[in-house]
């Protein structure tokens, strides 16, 4: 069946080594907090999953109203607020897939049976792209230099996505008038800081870029980083296309901030 988790959705998905921070008012979420707080502090964590349709989950059919992709969000800090409530500081985890939706009264937020998704980093190392990598003439390279042209080719795909997201910000600043001539320095840190990791980097991209909840879905259910820095790069050519052409952004940029409260 799965490991059962405590599960609650949120607007927009959450991807691993992603910042969320949350503040917690709902009295259903409060007692997720205090059942966290009971638990041994390297198993306080719980599953974040986008809501596919509605607000009220819990008075549909959960399983229809929730995309079936998830991720972690691991608890790193958590600050009781004299109402009651929580500030909680938490980082995108393990990603998952929903076997099933388990609604009670007790506990009284929601659960779900997941089966835990791998990444496919060390295939994709092994093996390289094939649809990029097969040699003229149809000759299969050996292993080594296989895993060699791999390793570069991934190298430029990661420098191309990271130029893209570089102008895809400088112009979302632009037009949301916090362009001071050079790339925020935020965005420029946070990409610069990941450049030489591609799976935190597609994750950075995928979260920060904005872009629709069925967009950043698909890339947070990609198993794999190539593709995934592959579809980010055909979006961030999209949504430049957009900007330049309509000359506005599809929501204010909010620091380019997911959602952060759990309720």
């Amino acid at each position: 069946m799965g490991d059962l988790i405590p599960l609650f959705p949120l607007g927009t998905p959450l991807f691993p080594g992603v910042v969320l921070p949350l503040q917690v008012f709902e009295p259903r979420y409060r007692r997720l907090v205090h059942d966290l707080l009971a638990s041994p502090e390297g198993e306080r964590s719980f599953g974040v999953v986008a809501i596919r349709q509605g607000w009220e989950v819990e008075q549909v059919a959960p399983a229809e109203a929730l995309y079936d992709v998830g991720c972690t969000a691991r608890v790193q800090g958590v600050r009781p607020q004299p109402d009651g409530g929580f500030r909680l500081v938490t980082v995108g985890g393990d990603r998952f897939r929903l076997l099933d939706v388990v609604v009670t009264e007790d506990p009284p937020y929601l659960r779900a049976q997941v089966e835990w998704l791998a990444e496919e980093e060390a295939a994709e190392e092994a093996a390289g792209d094939q649809e990029e990598l097969a040699p003229a003439g149809g000759a299969v390279p050996e292993d080594d230099l296989v895993s060699d042209v791999a390793r570069r080719s991934m190298a430029v795909l990661v420098r191309g996505v990271g130029e893209l997201f570089g102008r895809y910000v400088a112009a979302v600043a632009g037009l949301t008038g916090e362009d001071d001539g050079e790339e925020p320095a935020d965005a420029a840190e946070l990409a610069g800081a990941v450049a030489d990791d591609p799976r935190a980097l597609s994750y950075l991209v995928a979260s920060a870029a904005l872009l629709t909840t069925e967009d950043r879905q698909a890339l947070l259910a990609e198993s794999a980083t190539r593709r995934r820095l592959r579809a980010e790069s055909r979006l961030l050519r999209r949504e430049l296309t957009l900007l330049e052409t309509l000359g506005a952004v599809p929501a204010p940029m909010q620091q380019f901030a997911a959602e952060r409260s759990l309720n």
